[in-house]
């Protein structure tokens, strides 16, 4: 098993590939950040086989910490690797902004440029990779990352600062930066042009970024779910969740309750339908209505109960027996008049798929008794 050193492994990157690297047993990982001991890293530079070189300043009281953090640190380590004859290969976290004429930016270029010297000196690989705006969990909010403070502050009902909601942000999902990472450790990396990359980059204006982060809060009262087709909005709704205030994972739903039992809709997806849980107390017959185009799916979870159709042209009543000892799926079939029939001694409680919401405009329900 490779040993790697993870500088900066308390940070956003460092957290997600620590985590990823021991949950998949890939690597026995030494982890550096800046409340570890000095001479661990003598330590860790004479042992490792690969180096995640991941420490950074990114918001210093005093802007000479960007070149200590982003390139003293870094001569430090390489020296550090050299004096041990190490020569295993390393990859430092830049920056897009290495390209910018900023403090930040400035000193990402000089972080650069020290790891292309040290190539040079060593002949030790190094991958050099300029990244996008990252976002994801664990992510540090009102620090670097306008995702994390979006997703915190709309999690918590706070107001959120858009000066330009036009401006546009290439974002990276941690995920795949992690994804790319070890690929790079495998020997596999992604290289473009002078520099390695982490792809996909999902550009997105500051206006829509904030439109989606509010319809995932508004999703716990309109039951919609995000678009799980759309790859940056998957990504999006995981970061959000994550921000969640602790005392708020749960939320209420609106039961509609009478002496019969309960219906109560749980999700609704767009364009695939809706999902609701169904409670019938013992003896009650729920149903008794046909559709045109509506067609549902019912599972019985728990309870005893008999499923019935009817063609309305016809007499013959199809019955089939279900229950919560023996989960299995029963199609509703268009044109056919139907109930569900708790024949047990407790609740039968059914979770019920129908291919679109309910509209009160066009409920496509007729009553007729089976």
């Amino acid at each position: 098993m490779k040993k790697v050193l993870v500088t900066g492994a308390k940070g956003f990157v460092g957290k997600n590939l620590v985590m990823e690297l021991r949950a998949k047993n890939l690597a026995e990982v030494y982890e550096y950040d800046i409340d570890t001991p000095q001479d661990k890293l003598s330590e860790f530079c004479s042992d490792c086989d690969f180096v995640f070189h991941l420490a950074g300043v990114n918001r210093p009281k005093d802007e000479a910490e960007f070149m200590e953090g982003n390139f003293g640190f870094t001569d430090t380590l390489l020296n550090t690797l050299k004096e041990k004859g190490n020569k295993a290969p390393v990859l430092i976290s830049s920056s897009i902004q290495a390209a910018l004429d900023n403090p930040y930016g400035k000193s990402k270029k000089a972080g650069e440029e020290r790891m292309a010297r040290y190539a040079e000196e060593t002949g030790a690989t190094v991958y050099i990779y300029r990244l996008a705006n990252l976002f994801g969990k664990w992510c540090r909010p009102n620090y670097n990352s306008v995702v994390a403070t979006f997703c915190h502050k709309i999690a918590h009902d706070e107001e959120i600062t858009i000066n330009d909601p036009k401006a546009v942000v290439n974002l990276v999902y941690i995920d795949d930066v992690v994804e790319e990472f070890i690929r790079a450790m495998e020997g596999k990396p992604n290289k473009n042009g002078d520099y390695y990359s982490v792809e996909p980059v999902h550009p997105v204006s500051l206006g829509r970024l904030a439109e989606l982060l509010y319809s995932f809060r508004d999703s716990r009262k309109t039951l919609s779910v995000a678009d799980m087709n759309d790859a940056f909005e998957k990504k999006l709704y995981s970061t959000y969740l994550s921000y969640l205030a602790r005392n708020e994972f749960s939320y209420p739903l609106k039961m509609n309750v009478d002496a019969r039992g309960s219906f109560t809709e749980f999700l609704r997806l767009s364009g695939q339908g809706q999902v609701s849980v169904n409670v019938a107390k013992p003896g009650i017959v729920k149903g008794n209505h046909w559709h045109h185009t509506k067609n549902e799916k019912f599972l019985v979870v728990a309870g005893r109960g008999v499923i019935r159709f009817r063609n309305p042209m016809e007499t013959e009543i199809i019955e089939y027996f279900v229950s919560g000892d023996k989960l299995e799926v029963v199609d509703i079939p268009t044109g056919y008049t139907h109930n569900i029939e708790n024949i047990g001694d407790t609740d039968l409680i059914t979770v019920m798929w129908a291919n679109e919401p309910f509209d009160p405009e066009k409920p496509d329900t007729y009553f007729l008794e089976v």
